[in-house]
């Protein structure tokens, strides 16, 4: 089974681009290969199968991320980058 996240990376005031990750999405994974990618990266990215420290890798074609007034979970992991690092992230449902 697939743990599903989301990446929101703020893009505007009260704008949110959330990027939808379908593999490896629990923390322990997910935090340690983010380290290797910028916000700029990930939003280029736009739609990701999985993230590793080596690639990112993306569906093709991808669709376009959501974009929400605040970081949205709608899976069961939110990652947001904060303070220069990536982190999980509290947000509403």
């Amino acid at each position: 089974m697939s743990t599903r996240a989301q990446i929101a990376i703020q893009t505007g005031p009260e704008e949110w681009a959330h990027v939808y990750v379908h593999y490896d999405g629990y923390p322990e994974h997910i935090l340690a290969a983010l380290h290797a990618w910028t916000p700029e990266d990930i939003l280029a990215a736009r739609e990701i199968r999985q993230v590793s420290a080596e690639a990112l890798d993306c569906f093709d074609p991808p669709r376009t991320p959501r974009v929400l007034p605040r970081p949205t979970r709608a899976f069961g992991h939110l990652y947001v980058w904060q303070d220069g690092t990536w982190a999980e992230a509290e947000a509403a449902q």
